[in-house]
Protein backbone atom coordinates (compact mmCIF):
# COMPACT_ATOMS: atom_id res chain seq x y z
CA UNK A 1 0.00 0.00 0.00
CA UNK A 2 1.21 3.47 -1.07
CA UNK A 3 0.76 6.80 0.58
CA UNK A 4 2.04 10.36 -0.90
CA UNK A 5 2.51 13.52 1.13
CA UNK A 6 2.85 17.08 0.23
CA UNK A 7 5.08 18.92 1.43
CA UNK A 8 6.82 22.25 1.37
CA UNK A 9 10.68 22.53 1.37
CA UNK A 10 12.51 25.38 2.47
CA UNK A 11 12.28 27.40 -0.56
CA UNK A 12 8.33 26.50 -0.50
CA UNK A 13 8.48 24.70 -3.19
CA UNK A 14 6.04 21.45 -3.39
CA UNK A 15 7.72 17.94 -3.34
CA UNK A 16 5.41 14.69 -2.92
CA UNK A 17 7.13 12.31 -0.33
CA UNK A 18 6.01 8.71 -0.97
CA UNK A 19 6.04 5.99 1.55
CA UNK A 20 5.24 1.85 0.06
CA UNK A 21 4.37 -0.46 2.58
CA UNK A 22 4.08 -4.55 1.41
CA UNK A 23 4.08 -7.47 3.28
CA UNK A 24 7.21 -9.45 3.31
CA UNK A 25 9.26 -6.17 2.15
CA UNK A 26 10.91 -3.22 4.48
CA UNK A 27 9.08 0.60 4.02
CA UNK A 28 10.18 2.07 0.75
CA UNK A 29 10.69 5.82 0.83
CA UNK A 30 11.06 7.99 -1.81
CA UNK A 31 10.71 12.22 -2.79
CA UNK A 32 10.13 13.77 -6.02
CA UNK A 33 9.27 17.21 -7.37
CA UNK A 34 6.10 15.76 -9.96
CA UNK A 35 3.41 13.80 -8.57
CA UNK A 36 3.55 12.23 -11.86
CA UNK A 37 7.07 11.31 -11.07
CA UNK A 38 5.58 9.61 -7.28
CA UNK A 39 3.02 8.08 -9.09
CA UNK A 40 4.97 6.04 -11.75
CA UNK A 41 7.55 5.47 -9.12
CA UNK A 42 4.96 3.39 -6.66
CA UNK A 43 4.03 1.45 -9.94
CA UNK A 44 7.42 0.47 -10.63
CA UNK A 45 8.28 -0.29 -7.11
CA UNK A 46 5.14 -2.53 -6.02
CA UNK A 47 5.40 -3.93 -9.26
CA UNK A 48 9.02 -5.46 -8.77
CA UNK A 49 8.34 -6.43 -5.14
CA UNK A 50 5.11 -8.29 -6.23
CA UNK A 51 7.71 -10.29 -8.91
CA UNK A 52 10.81 -10.94 -6.67
CA UNK A 53 12.73 -7.93 -8.15
CA UNK A 54 12.89 -5.72 -5.84
CA UNK A 55 16.29 -4.61 -3.17
CA UNK A 56 16.46 -2.06 -0.83
CA UNK A 57 20.23 -2.32 -1.25
CA UNK A 58 22.22 -0.12 -4.34
CA UNK A 59 24.31 -3.96 -4.70
CA UNK A 60 22.26 -5.62 -6.21
CA UNK A 61 21.81 -2.58 -9.07
CA UNK A 62 26.10 -2.98 -9.34
CA UNK A 63 26.87 -6.36 -9.76
CA UNK A 64 25.04 -8.93 -12.69
CA UNK A 65 24.50 -12.63 -12.11
CA UNK A 66 27.48 -13.60 -13.73
CA UNK A 67 29.89 -11.53 -11.37
CA UNK A 68 27.95 -13.41 -8.43
CA UNK A 69 28.41 -16.93 -10.13
CA UNK A 70 32.46 -16.00 -10.92
CA UNK A 71 33.05 -14.98 -7.38
CA UNK A 72 30.82 -18.07 -5.73
CA UNK A 73 33.27 -20.44 -8.24
CA UNK A 74 36.33 -18.98 -7.33
CA UNK A 75 35.71 -18.16 -3.62
CA UNK A 76 33.42 -21.09 -2.29
CA UNK A 77 33.29 -23.91 -4.65
CA UNK A 78 36.33 -25.09 -3.87
CA UNK A 79 35.02 -25.28 -0.39
CA UNK A 80 32.70 -27.87 -1.32
CA UNK A 81 35.01 -31.28 -1.74
CA UNK A 82 33.19 -33.58 -4.22
CA UNK A 83 31.36 -30.83 -5.90
CA UNK A 84 33.12 -28.90 -7.27
CA UNK A 85 33.66 -29.78 -11.42
CA UNK A 86 29.62 -30.82 -11.22
CA UNK A 87 28.32 -27.41 -9.68
CA UNK A 88 30.56 -25.97 -11.33
CA UNK A 89 29.51 -26.84 -14.65
CA UNK A 90 25.69 -26.22 -13.68
CA UNK A 91 25.99 -22.63 -12.46
CA UNK A 92 28.22 -21.82 -16.01
CA UNK A 93 24.67 -22.74 -17.64
CA UNK A 94 23.04 -20.19 -15.16
CA UNK A 95 25.88 -17.76 -16.12
CA UNK A 96 25.57 -18.45 -19.77
CA UNK A 97 21.77 -17.76 -20.25
CA UNK A 98 21.41 -14.64 -17.28
CA UNK A 99 25.05 -13.88 -16.66
CA UNK A 100 24.26 -10.32 -18.31
CA UNK A 101 21.44 -9.23 -15.88
CA UNK A 102 21.85 -7.15 -13.31
CA UNK A 103 21.13 -8.91 -9.65
CA UNK A 104 18.23 -6.52 -9.44
CA UNK A 105 16.52 -7.58 -12.56
CA UNK A 106 16.70 -11.45 -11.90
CA UNK A 107 13.36 -11.97 -10.96
CA UNK A 108 11.43 -15.16 -10.43
CA UNK A 109 9.81 -15.26 -13.61
CA UNK A 110 13.13 -15.49 -15.68
CA UNK A 111 14.74 -17.73 -13.38
CA UNK A 112 11.28 -19.94 -13.99
CA UNK A 113 11.61 -19.44 -17.97
CA UNK A 114 15.17 -20.99 -17.65
CA UNK A 115 13.94 -23.90 -15.51
CA UNK A 116 11.49 -24.79 -18.30
CA UNK A 117 14.16 -24.44 -20.61
CA UNK A 118 16.43 -27.37 -18.65
CA UNK A 119 13.50 -29.65 -18.70
CA UNK A 120 12.89 -29.71 -22.11
CA UNK A 121 16.85 -29.81 -22.69
CA UNK A 122 18.39 -32.69 -24.04
CA UNK A 123 20.82 -34.58 -22.28
CA UNK A 124 24.59 -35.80 -23.66
CA UNK A 125 23.06 -39.43 -24.01
CA UNK A 126 20.21 -37.98 -26.24
CA UNK A 127 17.62 -38.32 -23.24
CA UNK A 128 15.66 -35.42 -22.17
CA UNK A 129 17.04 -34.24 -19.35
CA UNK A 130 15.41 -35.32 -15.73
CA UNK A 131 13.44 -33.18 -12.96
CA UNK A 132 15.90 -34.50 -10.19
CA UNK A 133 18.88 -32.95 -12.43
CA UNK A 134 17.47 -29.88 -12.99
CA UNK A 135 16.80 -29.55 -9.25
CA UNK A 136 20.12 -29.76 -8.43
CA UNK A 137 20.91 -27.27 -11.07
CA UNK A 138 18.48 -24.76 -9.07
CA UNK A 139 20.10 -26.03 -5.79
CA UNK A 140 23.33 -24.74 -6.70
CA UNK A 141 21.89 -21.38 -8.33
CA UNK A 142 20.03 -21.33 -4.42
CA UNK A 143 22.96 -22.00 -2.70
CA UNK A 144 25.17 -19.05 -4.72
CA UNK A 145 22.48 -16.30 -4.06
CA UNK A 146 22.39 -17.33 0.03
CA UNK A 147 25.91 -16.72 -0.12
CA UNK A 148 25.50 -13.81 -1.70
CA UNK A 149 22.80 -12.48 1.20
CA UNK A 150 23.96 -13.77 4.32
CA UNK A 151 28.00 -12.91 3.29
CA UNK A 152 28.44 -10.92 0.41
CA UNK A 153 25.34 -8.46 1.18
CA UNK A 154 24.30 -7.92 -2.56
CA UNK A 155 21.27 -8.69 -2.13
CA UNK A 156 18.28 -9.41 0.70
CA UNK A 157 16.21 -11.96 -0.42
CA UNK A 158 16.65 -14.46 -3.34
CA UNK A 159 14.38 -14.87 -6.20
CA UNK A 160 14.61 -18.55 -6.25
CA UNK A 161 12.57 -18.78 -3.06
CA UNK A 162 8.99 -17.98 -5.16
CA UNK A 163 10.12 -20.58 -7.91
CA UNK A 164 9.05 -23.93 -8.24
CA UNK A 165 10.80 -26.82 -8.16
CA UNK A 166 9.99 -29.52 -10.60
CA UNK A 167 8.43 -32.57 -8.96
CA UNK A 168 10.74 -35.46 -8.69
CA UNK A 169 9.89 -38.67 -9.01
CA UNK A 170 10.37 -41.43 -6.25
CA UNK A 171 13.59 -42.53 -5.34
CA UNK A 172 14.28 -45.66 -7.92
CA UNK A 173 14.69 -49.04 -5.81
CA UNK A 174 16.49 -51.49 -8.34
CA UNK A 175 18.30 -53.85 -6.63
CA UNK A 176 19.97 -58.01 -7.57
CA UNK A 177 17.91 -60.63 -6.95
CA UNK A 178 19.59 -63.66 -5.63
CA UNK A 179 20.23 -65.17 -9.35
CA UNK A 180 21.33 -62.03 -10.53
CA UNK A 181 23.62 -61.10 -7.97
CA UNK A 182 25.64 -64.72 -8.54
CA UNK A 183 25.45 -64.17 -12.39
CA UNK A 184 26.91 -60.52 -12.05
CA UNK A 185 29.79 -61.99 -9.40
CA UNK A 186 30.97 -64.86 -11.87
CA UNK A 187 30.62 -62.37 -15.13
CA UNK A 188 33.34 -59.58 -13.02
CA UNK A 189 35.59 -62.44 -12.01
CA UNK A 190 35.69 -62.95 -15.90
CA UNK A 191 36.47 -60.08 -16.99
CA UNK A 192 39.45 -58.56 -18.69
CA UNK A 193 39.37 -56.06 -15.80
CA UNK A 194 41.45 -57.45 -12.80
CA UNK A 195 39.89 -54.45 -10.19
CA UNK A 196 36.26 -54.97 -11.27
CA UNK A 197 35.48 -58.48 -8.94
CA UNK A 198 36.99 -56.45 -5.79
CA UNK A 199 35.30 -53.47 -6.89
CA UNK A 200 31.76 -54.60 -7.04
CA UNK A 201 32.18 -57.03 -3.73
CA UNK A 202 33.09 -53.81 -1.74
CA UNK A 203 29.66 -52.04 -3.32
CA UNK A 204 27.47 -54.75 -2.38
CA UNK A 205 28.93 -55.63 0.87
CA UNK A 206 29.06 -52.17 2.22
CA UNK A 207 27.27 -49.66 -0.12
CA UNK A 208 30.02 -47.28 -1.41
CA UNK A 209 29.37 -45.09 -4.09
CA UNK A 210 31.36 -45.38 -6.86
CA UNK A 211 33.64 -42.52 -6.56
CA UNK A 212 34.55 -43.34 -2.49
CA UNK A 213 35.81 -46.70 -3.82
CA UNK A 214 37.65 -45.76 -7.20
CA UNK A 215 39.16 -43.37 -5.03
CA UNK A 216 40.74 -45.16 -1.91
CA UNK A 217 44.32 -45.05 -1.08
CA UNK A 218 46.06 -47.68 1.08
CA UNK A 219 46.39 -45.57 3.53
CA UNK A 220 42.63 -45.32 3.94
CA UNK A 221 42.46 -49.06 4.49
CA UNK A 222 42.92 -50.87 8.29
CA UNK A 223 43.02 -54.52 7.34
CA UNK A 224 43.97 -55.72 10.84
CA UNK A 225 40.90 -53.71 12.36
CA UNK A 226 38.50 -54.22 9.45
CA UNK A 227 37.69 -50.97 8.41
CA UNK A 228 38.10 -48.42 5.83
CA UNK A 229 38.08 -44.50 6.56
CA UNK A 230 36.39 -42.69 4.02
CA UNK A 231 37.54 -38.98 4.13
CA UNK A 232 36.13 -37.25 1.15
CA UNK A 233 32.64 -38.27 0.81
CA UNK A 234 29.18 -36.89 -1.04
CA UNK A 235 28.25 -35.02 2.57
CA UNK A 236 31.31 -34.04 3.34
CA UNK A 237 31.56 -35.63 6.97
CA UNK A 238 34.32 -38.72 7.55
CA UNK A 239 33.03 -42.21 7.49
CA UNK A 240 34.36 -45.52 8.70
CA UNK A 241 32.67 -48.36 7.02
CA UNK A 242 33.54 -51.97 8.20
CA UNK A 243 34.47 -54.33 6.11
CA UNK A 244 34.61 -58.15 6.93
CA UNK A 245 33.80 -61.78 5.13
CA UNK A 246 34.62 -61.84 1.11
CA UNK A 247 35.49 -57.95 0.58
CA UNK A 248 37.98 -58.22 3.98
CA UNK A 249 39.87 -61.36 2.39
CA UNK A 250 39.74 -60.15 -1.26
CA UNK A 251 41.72 -56.52 0.47
CA UNK A 252 44.18 -58.83 2.19
CA UNK A 253 44.88 -60.75 -1.38
CA UNK A 254 45.21 -57.99 -3.08
CA UNK A 255 47.69 -56.21 -0.45
CA UNK A 256 50.10 -58.97 -0.99
CA UNK A 257 50.66 -57.94 -5.08
CA UNK A 258 49.58 -54.50 -5.10
CA UNK A 259 51.55 -51.80 -6.91
CA UNK A 260 54.25 -49.70 -5.16
CA UNK A 261 54.32 -46.67 -7.80
CA UNK A 262 51.36 -45.54 -6.16
CA UNK A 263 48.83 -45.87 -3.42
CA UNK A 264 45.43 -45.95 -5.23
CA UNK A 265 43.86 -49.39 -4.28
CA UNK A 266 42.25 -49.16 -8.26
CA UNK A 267 44.95 -47.20 -9.98
CA UNK A 268 44.79 -46.70 -13.61
CA UNK A 269 47.06 -46.64 -16.32
CA UNK A 270 48.79 -43.18 -14.95
CA UNK A 271 49.59 -44.17 -11.17
CA UNK A 272 48.43 -41.44 -9.61
CA UNK A 273 44.87 -41.39 -11.07
CA UNK A 274 41.97 -44.15 -10.13
CA UNK A 275 41.15 -46.39 -12.78
CA UNK A 276 38.17 -46.11 -15.26
CA UNK A 277 35.76 -49.26 -15.42
CA UNK A 278 33.10 -48.05 -17.60
CA UNK A 279 33.81 -50.14 -20.21
CA UNK A 280 34.65 -53.51 -18.05
CA UNK A 281 31.45 -52.45 -15.99
CA UNK A 282 28.93 -51.81 -19.27
CA UNK A 283 30.66 -55.41 -20.72
CA UNK A 284 29.92 -57.03 -17.51
CA UNK A 285 26.46 -56.42 -16.91
CA UNK A 286 26.01 -57.27 -20.85
CA UNK A 287 27.71 -60.72 -20.08
CA UNK A 288 25.77 -61.58 -17.04
CA UNK A 289 22.17 -60.74 -19.30
CA UNK A 290 20.96 -58.23 -16.28
CA UNK A 291 19.02 -55.21 -17.78
CA UNK A 292 17.60 -51.63 -16.06
CA UNK A 293 20.69 -51.52 -13.68
CA UNK A 294 23.63 -49.07 -12.99
CA UNK A 295 26.32 -49.15 -10.92
CA UNK A 296 24.66 -46.97 -8.32
CA UNK A 297 22.09 -49.55 -7.55
CA UNK A 298 24.72 -51.80 -6.20
CA UNK A 299 24.32 -49.13 -2.99
CA UNK A 300 20.31 -50.03 -3.59
CA UNK A 301 21.21 -53.33 -3.50
CA UNK A 302 23.28 -53.14 -0.39
CA UNK A 303 20.34 -51.10 1.52
CA UNK A 304 17.85 -53.52 1.06
CA UNK A 305 20.01 -56.74 1.49
CA UNK A 306 20.55 -54.79 5.08
CA UNK A 307 16.93 -54.38 5.32
CA UNK A 308 15.93 -57.65 4.33
CA UNK A 309 18.17 -59.01 7.08
CA UNK A 310 16.45 -56.98 10.08
CA UNK A 311 18.83 -53.58 10.31
CA UNK A 312 16.74 -50.76 11.09
CA UNK A 313 16.40 -47.29 8.68
CA UNK A 314 19.02 -45.38 11.34
CA UNK A 315 20.80 -48.55 10.99
CA UNK A 316 20.90 -48.09 6.97
CA UNK A 317 21.37 -44.46 7.24
CA UNK A 318 24.84 -44.98 9.24
CA UNK A 319 25.86 -47.60 6.84
CA UNK A 320 25.34 -45.84 3.79
CA UNK A 321 26.34 -42.25 4.91
CA UNK A 322 23.09 -40.67 5.40
CA UNK A 323 22.51 -37.36 7.30
CA UNK A 324 18.79 -37.86 8.06
CA UNK A 325 16.19 -41.57 7.30
CA UNK A 326 14.48 -39.23 4.62
CA UNK A 327 16.81 -41.11 2.25
CA UNK A 328 16.32 -44.36 3.50
CA UNK A 329 12.42 -44.27 3.83
CA UNK A 330 12.21 -45.84 0.74
CA UNK A 331 13.81 -49.19 1.93
CA UNK A 332 11.13 -48.70 4.99
CA UNK A 333 9.11 -51.49 3.15
CA UNK A 334 11.46 -54.37 2.89
CA UNK A 335 12.01 -54.19 6.30
CA UNK A 336 8.62 -54.76 7.43
CA UNK A 337 9.22 -57.97 8.96
CA UNK A 338 11.92 -56.56 11.31
CA UNK A 339 9.50 -53.85 12.48
CA UNK A 340 6.49 -56.26 13.25
CA UNK A 341 9.16 -58.22 15.58
CA UNK A 342 10.40 -54.98 17.49
CA UNK A 343 6.42 -54.11 17.95
CA UNK A 344 5.75 -57.49 18.68
CA UNK A 345 8.30 -57.83 21.43
CA UNK A 346 7.94 -54.42 22.92
CA UNK A 347 3.77 -55.34 23.47
CA UNK A 348 5.12 -59.16 24.83
CA UNK A 349 6.79 -56.87 27.24
CA UNK A 350 4.82 -54.49 28.61
CA UNK A 351 1.57 -56.42 28.27
CA UNK A 352 2.54 -59.76 28.99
Amino acid sequence: MASIKERKDKNGKTIYQVQIRMKGCPPQHGSFKRKTDADRWIQQTEAAIREGRHFKTTEAKKHTLGELIDRYIRDVLPLKKGAEQRQGAQLKWWKQQLGNYLLSDISPSRIAEQRDLLLKGITKRGSLRSPSTVVRYMAALSHAFSIAIKEWEWIEDSPMRKVAKPREPRGRIRFLDDEERVRLLESCQTSSNTYLYLIVVLALSNGMRQAEILNLKWSDVDLEKGRIILYETKNGEVRQVPISGLSLELLKQRDKVRRIDTNYLFPGKIPNKPIDIRSAWDSAIKRADISNFKFHDLRHSCASYLAMNGASLAEIAEVLGHKTLSMVKRYSHLSETHTAGVVSRMNEKIFG
